[in-house]
């Protein structure tokens, strides 16, 4: 069973920050990398972020480049999402993923936690 648990989700003021984290397994992390999307009411999910846990690597949208920042904590077996500068448009759901992520694709995706809200106002 491959379980995502994600949390840290909450209200800030545009230009704010926040951390999510991504809780998983170390057999999750040793067979998946870990993707971020998020989703609007009415929208589909966009990925955001991705991380290969095998090498490090990194990937972002356009959208998020420069602002977020995707990093994993083997020890924990937790992967995090710092997002700075929030903007109004960056509300939504957030929803870390299990699967081949480099695409920054939905349906590529295996398995979906249940997702945290995050709401930028102004």
């Amino acid at each position: 069973q491959v379980q995502l648990v994600e949390s840290g989700g909450g209200l800030v003021q545009s230009g704010g920050s926040l951390t999510l984290s991504c809780t998983t397994s170390r057999s999750t992390l040793d067979n998946y990398a870990i993707g971020w999307f998020r989703q609007s009411p009415g929208q589909g999910r966009e990925g955001i972020s991705c991380i290969v846990t095998e090498d490090g690597s990194t990937y972002y949208s356009d959208s998020v480049q420069g602002r977020f920042t995707v990093s994993g904590d083997n020890a924990r077996n937790t992967v995090y999402l710092q997002m700075n500068s929030l903007k109004p448009e960056d509300t939504g759901v957030y929803y870390c993923a299990a699967g081949p992520c480099g695409r920054l694709r939905d349906y590529d995706m295996n398995y979906w936690g249940k997702g945290t809200q995050v709401t930028v106002s102004k």
